[in-house]
């Protein structure tokens, strides 16, 4: 089978981890008799430098024309002086928005090898974590109204949300928990906004439809609390744009390392947006000590939810999973252990030897 990816390189670290994933890819594509071509686009600040926008039409043109996307990462101190409509951010929740992808799925799994790493106590680690947070994306208060009134000194952001807009990703959360451990737990802040309270009515009624999954409610508050008291507890969490971009950062860190946690962007259609949930990282950028694992392992998400080869992601996980076991780590999760870290390529290279 042939497969067309685009690869939005983006920023700091980005061409190099997204370097390592395309690696990966390639040796899944000999084994298992698949090919990838590839095709690169500008956007976040490499685009603003080129094109003097973060998101050009010929990127959402190509990433339509593809079959999936994989992206690295986008920003930098550099843009940080530009007007919110230049950031690269925004050339980020453009993407989302024009592929439609409402839906964010962001893993985050203790490995055993790791869990010293983890700040948890080593009884609450020991437990196990184990959890996949879907999160709205292209709705919520990052594409609500927004603006500054008067004489500037007042600014506002609109948290706004629509039933439609809760049902298909609580669709998708319910889903997915029917192949996990059968619970959700549905995160807003019902005792206080309204639009978490239809949130949570229309949550409850699209509940009804799987009366095999254990629904539970949860306020954002005690869910961040509860995520570094009893992180075992959770299994699929669906949640909002914002409440989901705070706590999956906070889910990354109880596992070790924000450089370990891939996500998967998807919408209605097969094709996808895979990328890290770490930022660009331009104080490293070019060093070599980039971790290239969460990259990966977006790119075995994309094999398994874009291209349905579930055997493949499997391969690449097992791959990660058997280097970490046998102590192998680049800087960010080195811990308490004495081995020198590995550099970006050369953990890509022990990868590549295990699938």
């Amino acid at each position: 089978m042939k497969f067309n990816i685009a690869l939005l390189k983006g920023d700091g670290i980005g061409p190099e981890i997204v370097e390592s994933a395309c690696a990966v890819l390639d040796r899944i594509g000999e084994k298992y008799g698949h090919g990838f071509t590839y095709t690169p686009y500008l956007m976040g600040g490499c685009a603003i430098d080129a094109c003097g926008e973060p998101l050009p039409q010929e990127t959402i043109d190509g990433c339509l024309a593809s079959d999936s996307v994989l992206l690295g990462a986008v920003g930098g101190p550099k843009w940080d002086s530009l007007p919110g409509h230049l950031r690269p951010e925004k050339g980020l929740l453009g993407i989302r928005a024009a592929l439609g992808l409402y839906t964010n799925i962001r893993p985050a799994r203790l490995y055993d090898s790791l869990a010293a790493e983890s700040p948890l106590r080593a009884d609450i680690a020991a437990r196990g974590i184990d959890l996949v947070i879907f999160r709205e994306l292209i709705g919520g208060i990052y594409f609500g109204e927004r603006g500054r009134s008067g004489d500037g000194m007042t600014a506002y952001d609109t948290e706004k949300y629509s039933a439609y807009e809760i049902e298909r990703i609580a669709h998708a959360a319910f889903r997915a928990a029917r192949l996990r451990r059968g619970k959700v737990t549905s995160i807003d802040k019902a005792n206080v906004l309204e639009s978490s309270r239809l949130w949570r009515e229309t949550v409850h009624r699209v509940a009804e439809q799987y009366p095999d999954v254990k629904c539970e409610d949860m306020l954002v508050d005690n869910a961040a609390m509860q995520l570094v008291k009893n992180p075992s507890q959770f299994d699929v969490v669906v949640t909002s744009n914002i409440f989901g971009d705070i706590l999956s950062d906070e889910a990354s860190q109880v596992t070790g390392s924000i450089g370990l946690l891939p996500s998967a962007s998807v919408g209605d259609s097969t094709r996808g947006l895979y990328e890290p949930i770490h930022g660009s990282a331009p104080d490293i950028a070019g060093t070599g000590k980039a971790n290239p694992i969460a990259t990966i392992l977006s790119a075995a998400m994309m094999l398994r939810y874009a291209f349905s080869l579930e055997t493949e992601a499997k391969a690449i996980e097992a791959a990660v999973d058997a280097v970490l076991r046998e102590g192998f780590r680049t800087a960010d999760i080195l811990g308490a252990s004495h081995a020198a870290p590995l550099s970006c390529p050369e953990m890509t290279e022990k990868i590549l030897e295990r699938i």
